[in-house]
C-alpha cells in the first residue's frame, strides 16, 4: 500500500501520546458464541508510524467441529494436525506484548483471544485495543457501511482471500496505516479501549467436542438465577450524572470482560440486569451501537441512553445509593407480596 508522502504526517506533527507499536490481529473462529474456538490467527506487527515490521500466521486445532466451513474454508481434516491453542499461546503472546491490539470489530477478536488464554490458564499480554470501525467514525470517513472490504476499498487496498486470517490482517494493516496518519495530521485522539484479561475460569466448565451426535455447545459458565434487585427503578440514566442503585441495565453484543462477570459487577453495585430492553430500561451497554441487534434497535426507538463497556466500567466505580425512603417502600412492598401473595 503506497501513501502520498505529501499527505503523511511529519515527524514534528506526530502526537507524542500515540502508542509505540501495534499488533493488527485477525482470528477465524468456529462461531460467534462464548464457547466457540479460534481456528486460525494472524498478526501483523507495526511500528509507531504504522510501518510493517513482520507478520505471523497459524492454524489452531479447536478440538471440535470447525463450524461454518463455507465461510472460512477450514475443514476438520485441515485442522486435525494443527497445534492446540496452548501450544501457540506463548508465541502469540510474544507478538502481542507491549502493543495495542488493532482489529476490525476489535471487541470480538479480543473476546475470543481472552477466552482462549483463560482456557489455557494464561493471560494475554494486551492492555489496550483499537477498533478500526471506531477509528473510521472518528475520522468521518465517507463509508457506505463498516465492512472490512468497504474500508479497504476506500484506501485502494485489494483483498485476495476474504475470511482468511492472514489476508484479512494484511488488508487491515494496509488500511490502518493511512488511517493512523490521517488521525495524526488532524490531532485526533485514538479511540483506545482497555482490555481486561479474563481471569475467572471454572475448571469444571468443558468445551463442546465433536461426538457421534454432532457438536453440542456447552455454556461458557453455568447459568445462575440472580436474586431480584432490592431497589426500585429510579428512571433513566442521564449523561454526566452517576448511575443510581435500582437502574435497569441491559447488555448487547460482545464485551472484553466476560459478560457474566460484567453482569455480576452490575448486580453487586445494586443495579438490575435486564435480559431484554423495554421503555423502562435505564441504560443499554454495547460496544457496537450500530450493530442492528433487537436491543440496539429498541434503544433507538425508545430513546434509551447508550454507553460502551469502558464508559460503563467507569460509571460502576461510583454508583449512587438508592433513596432511603424508596428502599424502605420497596422492602415494605415485598413483605406485603409475601404475606398476601
Amino acid at each position: 500500500m503506497l501513501e502520498d508522502p505529501t499527505t503523511a504526517a511529519s515527524p514534528a506533527s506526530w502526537p507524542a501520546a500515540y502508542p509505540e507499536g501495534y499488533a493488527v490481529v485477525d482470528v477465524e473462529t468456529t462461531g460467534l458464541a462464548r464457547d466457540d474456538r479460534i481456528i486460525s490467527a494472524a498478526v501483523y506487527r507495526l511500528d509507531a508510524r504504522g510501518e510493517v515490521e513482520d507478520h505471523w500466521y497459524t492454524l489452531v486445532n479447536p478440538e471440535r467441529d470447525p463450524g461454518p466451513v463455507w465461510i472460512h474454508g477450514l475443514t476438520s481434516d485441515l485442522l486435525e494436525g494443527a497445534p492446540l491453542f496452548g501450544d501457540i499461546a506463548e508465541e502469540f503472546a510474544g507478538r502481542l506484548a507491549g502493543r495495542v491490539l488493532v482489529a476490525h470489530n476489535a471487541v470480538f477478536d479480543w473476546s475470543m483471544i481472552a477466552r482462549e488464554y483463560a482456557r489455557a490458564e494464561r493471560e494475554a499480554p494486551v492492555r489496550q485495543r483499537l477498533c478500526t470501525i471506531a477509528l473510521s467514525k472518528e475520522l468521518g470517513l465517507p463509508l457506505a457501511n463498516h465492512k472490512l472490504q468497504t474500508l479497504a476499498a476506500h484506501f485502494g487496498v485489494v483483498q485476495q482471500r476474504a475470511h482468511h486470517a492472514l489476508d484479512d490482517a494484511r488488508v487491515l494493516a494496509e488500511a490502518f496505516r493511512p488511517s493512523l496518519h490521517a488521525a495524526a495530521r488532524g490531532g485526533v485522539r485514538l479511540p483506545l479501549l482497555e482490555c481486561r484479561p479474563l481471569t475467572e475460569w471454572s475448571a469444571s466448565t468443558t468445551i463442546g467436542r465433536q461426538a457421534s451426535g454432532g457438536y453440542r455447545p456447552v455454556s461458557w459458565r453455568p447459568s445462575r438465577r440472580r436474586p431480584a434487585c432490592p431497589y426500585p427503578n429510579p428512571g433513566r440514566y442521564e449523561e454526566g450524572k452517576p448511575l443510581k442503585q435500582g437502574m435497569r441495565v441491559a447488555f448487547s453484543g460482545d464485551t472484553s470482560v466476560d459478560r457474566e462477570l460484567l453482569e455480576d459487577r452490575a448486580v453487586e453495585a445494586g443495579l438490575h440486569v435486564a435480559t431484554s430492553l423495554s421503555r423502562l430500561t435505564s441504560l443499554l451497554v454495547t460496544n457496537d451501537p450500530d450493530s442492528g441487534t433487537s436491543k440496539t434497535v429498541k434503544a433507538l426507538q425508545y430513546g434509551t441512553p447508550v454507553v460502551d463497556e469502558a464508559a460503563f466500567g467507569q460509571l460502576l466505580r461510583d454508583v449512587e445509593p438508592a433513596d432511603t425512603r424508596a428502599k424502605a417502600a420497596a422492602a415494605a412492598s415485598e413483605v406485603r407480596c409475601r404475606t398476601y401473595g
